[in-house]
C-alpha cells in the first residue's frame, strides 16, 4: 500500500475527518475516510482493581455517538502520562489507587482513527479512609454511574447489561467475555 493523496474534509473542535488515497499492491486506487485527533495526545485506559475483595472497577456512560450507555473501564485523554490514570480514575468513580503497570503505546481504533492509549493497571485500596465513601468529581457534560463487579460475576453482568440495551466496551468482553474455545 502506498498512500498518495490525503486532504481534510471537515474539522471540529477535537477532530478532523481525512480522505486519503492509497495505491494497492495491485495497482487499484482505495479511498479510505479516518477520524483523527486534532490535538495529538495518548489516552489512558484504567484497569482498576479494588484491594482486597478483587473487584473490578467499571464504568456506566452515556455516549452520545451510540446514544446511550456503555458499560467500559474508566478512560481519558492521558496526553502521554500514564500518572493522568489517576486524575482520571478520581473524576471518574471517586477512588484513588497506586499505578501497578502501564503497557507501551497501543492503537485503540485503527480501522478508523489515529487513536493511541496507555493500559494502566491500578490497584485501590478499598480500606483506605479515601475510598470508604468515593465521590466523582465528573464534568457537566459526564453522565457517569460506577459498577464494582468481581472477575467471576463479570461474563453475566455484562450478558445482565445487553439484555437491558447497555452497550459493551469490546475490550470489557475481551478481558470478561471468555471464548469457550481457548
Amino acid at each position: 500500500m502506498k498512500k498518495i493523496t490525503e486532504k481534510v474534509l471537515y474539522e471540529g473542535q477535537w477532530l478532523a475527518v481525512h480522505e486519503t488515497i492509497y495505491l494497492t499492491k495491485n495497482g487499484l486506487q482505495l479511498t479510505w475516510e479516518t477520524v483523527h485527533r486534532r490535538r495529538s495526545t495518548v489516552g489512558v485506559v484504567i484497569v482498576p482493581r479494588l484491594m482486597p475483595s478483587k473487584r473490578f472497577i467499571l464504568i456506566k456512560q452515556y455516549r452520545p455517538a451510540i446514544d446511550g450507555y456503555i458499560i467500559s473501564f474508566p478512560a481519558g485523554l492521558g496526553f502521554n502520562d500514564p500518572n493522568h490514570a489517576l486524575v482520571e480514575l478520581k473524576e471518574e468513580t471517586g477512588y484513588t489507587g497506586v499505578i501497578k503497570d502501564v503497557s507501551p503505546v497501543v492503537k485503540t481504533g485503527s480501522s478508523m482513527i489515529n487513536d493511541n492509549a496507555r493500559i494502566v493497571y491500578v490497584e485501590v485500596d478499598e480500606e483506605a479512609a479515601v475510598n470508604r465513601n468515593p465521590v466523582q468529581k465528573l464534568e457537566d457534560a459526564e453522565d457517569i454511574e460506577v459498577c464494582l463487579v468481581a472477575k467471576e460475576d463479570a461474563r453475566q453482568f455484562l450478558l445482565d447489561q445487553i439484555g437491558q440495551g447497555v452497550h459493551i466496551s469490546a475490550n470489557l468482553w475481551y478481558v470478561f467475555g471468555g471464548i469457550p474455545c481457548f
